[in-house]
Parts: structure tokens; C-alpha cells; sequence
């Protein structure tokens, strides 16, 4: 059993036992991270890496170089000297990591180079990228892939599979939330804003929504069986990052002296077609222990609740009257097929094994066309970022969720 592929088919790029080609555009951490994931994988030849980071690209050149024996072409003249790597280098698909406001206008580029896209997330921006991202996609038949890997971590799958197998019963609703604190990355050392934090003095809403969002839509099958209809959203005041600029900086500097837009803490709620309702929490500001993934399910047989790094079950008819279970008493019985044939491969890879069976995924996709986070999944979760700014400006009132599969 794997994550069910959508229905934006692709054209298969590469044969079953072939090699599969794959180029890179940016190879900071992220990319970097994605590079040594993937090149986990035999079947995979690195060809031609981008950076305008010349010091980044040589690194990733060399890895690649250490793992293959080949030294790929690297590619850094400029902003847009991708668009000479798609173009020239021989290699049929692309994976994208480059920051965020980027990944739209270079997915758009590679698919219209006939290169099948992994994107990492957020796919884009505004609701206008999200159009942009399937009219290009359907025009192109070209795969696109959102390479969203809490939807592949042990915990995750292993719900899903039980979802799946009617265990909770019908399901009624879902939380989930990016809660994660980042306010040591919105500065640099001088006080000024690296691109976190101008995110948050630029932009209101849920910045950042598909690790929430994800796991939480794949549970449910929307856009396959049921689809988000609409939302409404709220905000706290924006308090945490002034405080932190004063607290690091000095109440006089410069960086105190920001005004941010963003609140601390961003809530949505969303309806389904099927009448299930699902919260979605936001909050990269506020001061708190680590610990960022925060979800939950729940169905008329039971439910899941994780938060804190505790991950329970309450099965009605299994579990003790009112008692919380650890998820590990089933995980023999309900752990995902991935988890129980690849997982000892998967921990040795980043965030907890979920980037293994992402770039797995990734891999198959390009060989079969069936995609299992398709163009509209990775749309219809970012959409929340723009809808929820919406909402707020409107005061909390609900905004209506296109159906990208229209």
C-alpha cells in the first residue's frame, strides 16, 4: 500500500530499471539534505547542479562526485542561469530548493523544459502561482511532484494505513500544526532580516502549511474522495519577534525597532465536502520547546493525538475505557508496508526517515507517471497561505477553497 496517486497523470520519464537523471537546482542545506538523500538511491545519476552560490554548488559538486566518481556540470552565473541548465543538460527530472517565493516561476520553467518537477514546499506564493502551476501542468502532461516528506515519517504512515483500513471508523475531523520556533533565523548576527523575517513583517496567515496540512489530506483522500470547501481564519497580535530583537539586540537597535505583520499564532478552520472539519495551526514566533509536529485525527471508532513527541491511540472496543495508548502497542499490526520493508534503510536518512520515502516516491513517479502528491494536492495545501491571509483581512470571515481539479 502506498500514497494514493492523484489524478493528474504524467508522462513516464525513465524505464522501470533504468537510470533515473537528476538535476538540482539550489543545494544550500535544504538542497543539500535532498542531494545526499537521493543519491541513497543506485538507480540515481546527478548530472548538473545550480547554485549562484558558488561556494554551495562546489560542495555539492564534489559530493556527488565522491558518491558517483563523476563530477557533474555545475551551473552559477546568475539568478536565472537555471533556465540554461534545464535546457542544455541531459537529465529528465529536477528537484527544486531554492526559497520559497522561487519554487513557482522554476517549477513553471523546468515543466515547460519537459523536465518532471520535485518541488519542495510550499509549492508557491498566491492563489495566481497555484492556477499557474496546473494550467502548466495540464498543458505540458509534464509530472510535477511536491516532495512534502511529514507525510511520510513512521507515525504518519502508520495512520494512514489504519485510516485506510476503516480503524477509526468514519472520520469527523483532523488538527495540524507548524509549531516550531525560528525566531534565531529571522536575524542574522548583525540584527538584519534574513528571509524568515522579512516573511513575517511582510505577510499575515499561515506562512508555511503543508507539513500541518499534508499528512492531515492524505488521512482524509481529498482530492480524491472528499475536497476542502472552504476556510476561516485567525490571528494573535504580533508580539514574540519584537521581544526577541529586544531581548538579542537592545531595545534602541535597529531590528527592535521592526514592525511585524504576522501574528504569533495563525488558527484556520476548514471544512470538507464531507462535512469534516479540520484545524490548522500556525506559529513559528512564539518561545517554546522543540517539537513542531502536532496532529491529530479522529473517527467514530477512535482517534490519534500527537503532540510533544507523544504519539497515542484510543481504539474503541481495544483500548482501556478512556485511556490513552502509545501508537508503538500497534505499530506490528498497522505499521505502514514502507515503514515494515525499508524502514531500518529510511532512519539513516533526514527527518526521521520521511526524506527517504519522499525521494523514493519521487524516483517511482518518474518511472510509472502516477504521483502521489500531484500538482492539485500540492496547490490545494498551499492555497492555504494566501486563503488564510484572506480570511483574516476579512476578519475571520470563510473564503471559499478552489477545486483545482477543475
Amino acid at each position: 500500500m502506498k500514497l494514493a496517486a492523484g489524478g493528474m497523470l504524467a508522462r513516464p520519464l525513465a524505464a522501470q530499471n533504468a537510470k533515473v537523471r537528476v538535476g538540482f537546482i539550489g543545494v544550500g542545506a535544504r538542497g543539500t539534505g535532498l542531494l545526499q538523500g537521493i543519491l541513497v538511491h543506485p538507480e540515481v545519476e546527478v548530472p548538473a547542479i545550480c547554485d549562484i552560490d558558488t561556494a554551495a554548488l562546489n560542495r555539492a559538486l564534489t559530493i556527488v562526485e565522491k558518491a558517483r566518481g563523476r563530477r557533474p556540470e555545475g551551473f552559477s552565473r546568475g539568478p536565472v542561469d537555471y533556465r540554461r541548465m534545464i535546457e542544455h543538460a541531459d537529465f529528465s527530472a529536477v528537484i527544486i530548493a531554492t526559497p520559497q517565493e522561487l519554487h513557482a516561476p522554476m517549477a513553471i520553467d523546468s515543466m515547460e523544459a519537459g523536465k518532471f518537477v520535485g518541488s519542495e514546499v510550499p509549492a508557491c506564493i498566491t492563489l495566481e502561482e497555484c492556477r499557474a502551476l496546473v494550467k502548466t501542468q495540464r498543458k505540458t502532461r509534464t509530472g510535477y511532484m511536491m516532495l512534502e516528506n511529514y507525510c511520510y515519517t513512521r507515525h504518519a504512515m502508520q495512520v494512514l494505513n489504519m485510516a485506510r483500513m476503516g480503524v477509526f471508523g468514519e472520520l469527523t475531523y483532523a488538527e495540524g500544526a507548524y509549531i516550531h520556533d525560528v525566531q534565531d533565523l529571522r536575524f542574522t548576527k548583525e540584527g538584519k532580516l534574513t528571509w524568515r523575517g522579512e516573511n513575517a513583517r511582510d505577510h499575515i496567515g499561515n506562512l508555511y502549511p503543508t507539513h500541518a496540512i499534508g499528512p492531515v489530506c492524505q488521512w482524509m483522500s481529498i482530492n480524491r474522495s472528499d475536497r476542502l470547501v472552504s476556510l476561516a481564519a485567525m490571528a494573535s497580535k504580533p508580539a514574540a519577534t519584537r521581544a526577541y530583537a529586544v531581548r538579542r539586540f537592545g531595545k534602541d537597535s535597529e531590528a527592535a525597532k521592526i514592525s511585524f505583520q504576522n501574528g504569533d499564532s495563525n488558527n484556520a478552520l476548514i471544512w470538507t465536502e464531507q462535512g469534516r472539519l479540520i484545524a490548522v495551526r500556525y506559529d513559528t514566533s512564539s518561545p517554546r520547546p522543540h517539537g513542531m509536529g502536532q496532529h491529530a485525527l479522529q473517527g467514530t471508532n477512535g482517534a490519534y493525538e500527537c503532540a510533544f513527541g507523544q504519539h497515542s491511540l484510543y481504539l474503541e472496543g481495544r483500548s482501556p475505557k478512556s485511556k490513552w495508548e502509545p501508537i508503538e502497542k500497534y505499530q506490528a499490526e498497522f505499521d505502514h508496508p514502507y515503514w515494515k520493508t525499508k524502514g531500518e534503510e529510511a532512519l539513516k536518512t533526514g527527518h526521521g526517515g520521511g526524506d527517504y520515502f519522499v525521494l523514493s516516491d519521487f524516483l517511482q513517479a518518474v518511472k510509472s507517471g502516477e504521483i502521489p502528491i500531484d500538482v492539485c494536492d500540492a496547490v490545494t495545501w498551499t492555497s492555504i497561505r494566501p486563503l488564510s491571509a484572506a480570511s483574516i483581512k476579512a476578519g475571520g470571515a470563510p473564503v471559499a477553497i478552489p477545486d483545482f481539479r477543475l
